[in-house]
């Protein structure tokens, strides 16, 4: 049974920083690609930042560009989101999600991710609030 856990959310002045945590079990951590997305209140969910199975590639949305870093250990099954100058527009629930890997026609896995909002597996999310 796969098991995505996200931890490390609260609530922080504008200007600070958190550091998100996600743990993910009853998969195989690096045939997924692993994406951050958020649902501020009473808004769509959007992608904020994802990372390849590898951790070599990684992309961001414009509004958190420069701001967050993604990471993830494999060897710990963990994927970070490190926030820093948080705004109060980053106010929101914050998901961890799994994306299986795309492997081309000899099994190698393609090195690269997207933002899309569609994946396997999901966490219940964390709470991410910023105070002015």
């Amino acid at each position: 049974q796969v098991q995505v856990v996200e931890s490390g959310g609260g609530l922080v002045q504008a200007g600070g920083s958190l550091r998100l945590s996600c743990t993910a079990s009853g998969l195989t951590f690096d045939d997924y690609i692993m994406v951050w997305s958020r649902q501020p209140p009473g808004k769509e969910r959007e992608g904020v930042s994802c990372v390849s199975w590898s951790g070599r590639s990684t992309l961001y949305a414009d509004s958190v560009k420069g701001r967050f870093t993604i990471s993830r250990d494999n060897t710990k099954n963990t994927l970070y989101l490190q926030m820093n100058s948080l705004k109060v527009e980053d106010t929101a629930m914050y998901y961890c999600a799994a994306r299986r890997v795309r492997r081309s026609v000899t099994g190698s896995k393609y090195e690269d991710c997207t933002l899309a909002t569609d994946s396997d597996y999901w966490g219940q999310g964390t709470q991410v609030t910023v105070s002015s």
